[in-house]
Order: C-alpha cells, then structure tokens, then sequence
C-alpha cells in the first residue's frame, strides 16, 4: 500500500486517446449535487478552471453553475470530443491554464489526478486561485450492482484483469486518500455517481477501462468476451436497464 506522502508524477499518462469516442459515449455523467456543493464552497462562480478534462464531463456539469470555465486536457482527441457549452473554453494543455494569477475561484481535477504529476498541478493551481479559492480533486472506484453481478465484476476485475492495472490505479481504489495534498481538507458530505444501464452500455463502459485495453492489446478479446457472455446471463434482456453505482471521493479545501 502506498504510503500518505503517495504522489504521482511524470507528465500525463495517455491512455485513452485512442478510445475518446467510447470514452465520451459511456462513461457516466457526474452528478449535479457535486457541482452544486462546489459552487457553495468556492467564494465566487465567476471562473473554474478543470484540468484534465478529458471530454469536459466535469467541465459541463460545472458551466451550469460557472459563468466561464477554462477546461485543459493534453489529448487533442479527448478535447475533440467534448461536449460543447457556450460557457465552456476547450485548451490542449498539460498543466499551463492559461490563466492570469489569482483569476479563478476554483480549480478541479474528475478522475485524473492519478495520472498527474501532484506537483506540477498544484503550482499552477496555486498561481491561478484567489485568496480563499477551492481546490477539488475527485474520483471514483469500482462501480456497484446487485449481488450476482456485482461477483462476475469484482472477480474480473481484481483477477482477470488484475495484472493489467497501471499502478496508479491502486490510488484510485484507495480514494485518493493516500495522495499528500497541500490543502486545508473541508469534511466533504457523501456523493456518489449513479447510472441505469443496458447490458451493451454496461460492457461500453468496462471495455473503456485502461486495464481492458492494455489486456486486448496482450491477450485480444477473449478474456473480455468469456466476462460479457458471463454478465449477459445474469443481466437478462440486454435492454433492461440496471442500477450502477459508482462511489464518488472527493477531496477539496483551500491550498495552503
């Protein structure tokens, strides 16, 4: 297990451009509340700036409640394929915002702080927050069904697959709790992520995981195909729709 002082570095791990359209046609939506809870929290809405966007998920959630946000991602596919939001600007961008000091009221990072080197972040989001600006980074693990599915996807996922994981998925399943962030921890209230599925979103979704891909490119399908014939038998009529829950972690406060 890493230890608290855990921090990622090296530049951005690219491991979905080459899937961006799956990407943002399955991967769930976070949920409004989150965005609601940030606005709240930061001290103004005038200016957010999303690192990592990927395909602006977390971008566009927060333009509900942002009047401009500045959205950065180094993948030029995934930046292609964001939703587009008048209040939204879509950058290819590692860690450069952009931005001019002390602009912006909250800075974010959705499901990619574990691809980032910690440091490099957080001195651009130091330079661009305002006295009392928010810092928020968040994630989510393994998603949640009932009881006879919810078997097949941990055994896949812990062993099928096990060894495919990058490493820096293990910061992920721990909620980011090990990673050393320089902030003023706020005791943020429960969220999670929730999504009613089809069979064909459902196995859109896993086939879109960064160990699926590495073990296609190893084994090819087989592995993932004896998992889908698996979930169909328990899934029933491929168009029934099942609850999945994602666990949502957050961690936010104020850059000390």
């Amino acid at each position: 297990m890493p230890s608290p002082e855990t921090k990622p570095t090296g530049d951005f791990l690219d491991l979905f451009s080459g899937q961006a359209e799956a990407y943002a046609q399955f991967r769930p939506k976070y949920p409004t509340v989150l965005f609601h809870y940030l606005a709240l929290r930061a001290p103004g809405t005038q200016l957010a700036w999303d690192c990592g966007t990927g395909n602006g998920q977390a971008a566009f959630g927060l333009a509900e409640r942002f009047a401009r946000v500045v959205a950065t991602d180094p993948s030029s596919a995934q930046i292609g394929r964001a939703r587009a939001h008048p209040r939204v600007e879509y950058h290819v961008a590692t860690y450069d915002s952009g931005l001019p000091p002390a602009s912006a009221q909250l800075v974010t990072a959705a499901q990619a702080l574990h691809w980032m080197d910690v440091d490099a972040f957080v001195r651009e989001a130091r330079r661009v927050l305002q006295p009392g600006g928010l810092f928020a980074v968040w994630c989510y693990s393994l998603c949640k069904l009932d009881p006879p599915l919810n078997e097949l996807v941990e055994f896949f996922y812990r062993v099928s697959i096990g060894a495919f994981w990058p490493p820096e998925r293990r910061l992920v399943d721990e909620g980011y709790r090990t990673i050393a962030l320089p902030i003023d921890e706020l005791d943020v209230p429960p969220f999670d992520l929730v999504a009613d599925m089809t069979l064909p979103q459902f196995l859109g979704y896993v086939e879109t995981w960064s160990a699926v891909q590495r073990c296609l490119a190893s084994r090819g399908r087989d592995t993932l195909d004896a998992f889908a014939r698996s979930v169909a038998q328990r899934w029933g009529i491929p168009s029934t729709l099942r609850r999945v829950t994602f666990p949502l972690h957050v961690r936010a406060g104020e850059l000390r």
